[in-house]
């Protein structure tokens, strides 16, 4: 479900055609910029709308500043190598708390917090699981099973795997980012919203 970019050894997540090649020219210039691509998706036919996710290199959530920040450079990318024929949008956003797993380092940054996973491939006859996340290791990762099993799951047959919410993750969350669970008001922590800056590309 990764991928290593040759070029700068930034670790992707795993895509293929159209989305690869757009990974493969945003990436270095997010990591020049303290960022990290997470997941990136082309949806929709006339008007595509290129989605971005991404977060802090050490793991913490984007704000709306960052966003923005991310959606110029990633635009101004796009706008020279035009990857897609005619009007494109781009959608930018924070991984959130309960994010996606897409990388080894995801597994092996977030070890220890409960996840569910799905592959394209099944493994054993069972395409689902759920657990705690238990690392990364030779291309596979690594989640425990509430019977107590280990499950090796080949990153690359991964569909799609994210965090489950829990107090535990919101906590590590606030942490990381610097913050109090709570807020200082005593709310929840904040998440930075998706932001559509609706940019055209070329036509």
């Amino acid at each position: 479900m990764s991928q290593q970019n040759a070029s700068s050894d930034i670790e992707l997540p795993h895509l293929t055609g159209l989305e690869a090649r757009i990974a493969e020219r945003i990436a270095p210039t997010l990591a020049d910029l303290g960022y990290e691509l997470v997941r990136l998706s082309v949806l929709g036919r006339d008007t595509p709308t290129i989605q971005i996710m991404a977060d802090r290199a050490n793991g913490s959530l984007i704000s709306v500043e960052d966003c923005e920040q991310i959606s110029h450079a990633a635009g101004a990318i796009l706008d020279v190598d035009d990857p897609i024929p005619g009007a494109w949008m781009l959608e930018v956003s924070s991984s959130g708390i309960d994010r996606p797993l897409t990388r080894a380092k995801d597994w092996e940054r977030f070890a220890g917090h409960l996840a569910k996973a799905e592959l394209d491939v099944p493994l054993n006859g069972r395409r689902r699981f759920s657990g705690t996340v238990m690392g990364a290791r030779d291309g596979n990762a690594l989640i425990r099973l509430d019977d107590g099993t280990e499950a090796v799951l080949p990153l690359v047959d991964i569909r799609k795997a994210r965090l489950v919410l829990t107090d535990a993750l919101i906590e590590a969350s606030a942490a990381l980012a610097g913050l109090d669970p709570e807020g200082e008001d005593g709310g929840e922590v904040r998440q930075a919203p998706k932001l559509n800056p609706k940019k055209p590309g070329k036509k």
